[in-house]
Formats: C-alpha cells, structure tokens, sequence
C-alpha cells in the first residue's frame, strides 16, 4: 500500500477511503499486504483528481464508477453496431 500511496501522491489512508467506498478492492499478498492492479491505480489516480478538485471522496467514487458504466455501455453498443467481421476503432 505505501508503494502504491506513494506513486499516486496519496496517503494510505486515502486508499484505505477508497476500499471503503467499493472503488478498489485490492488482493491480498499471502503476507497480507494489498496488491493493486494497474486498473485500480487508474481509477485512484481519477479519484486523486477529483477529490483535489474538491470533490468529496465518496461523490468522487460515485462519479468513477458512473464514467466506467457508460465506457461499458459505450463499448457494448459500438461492438452491437458495427458488422460481423470489422475491427473496433481505436
């Protein structure tokens, strides 16, 4: 957990908020420590951001898992529109 508080700019406790708030649910080392995913870093990162901005950090939490359901959504219809056989754009 230090590492990772350390690369985002963030207090442990910052990531513990956010474990508290269902946005990152680490695994755990088979000494116990918290293990991220570069996914969850990216979504601490996002939440650094907006809590810098002033954003409570469970209005942030709420606002992220929003952003990630409409990239879903998003990623559905664009695979449901296009034709068997083309490539998505990047």
């Amino acid at each position: 957990m230090g590492a990772a508080a350390e690369m985002l700019g963030v207090s442990p406790a910052f990531l513990r908020a956010l474990g508290a708030a269902k946005l990152i649910e680490p695994k755990r080392s088979s000494g116990g420590h918290r293990r991220y995913s570069r996914y969850q870093l990216r979504l601490a990162a996002r939440a650094r951001e907006l809590v810098d901005q002033g954003t409570p950090v469970e209005a942030a939490c709420r606002i992220i898992s929003l952003e990630d359901q409409l990239a879903e959504a998003l990623r559905v219809n664009d695979a449901r529109d296009r034709p068997a056989g083309e490539a998505a754009q990047p």
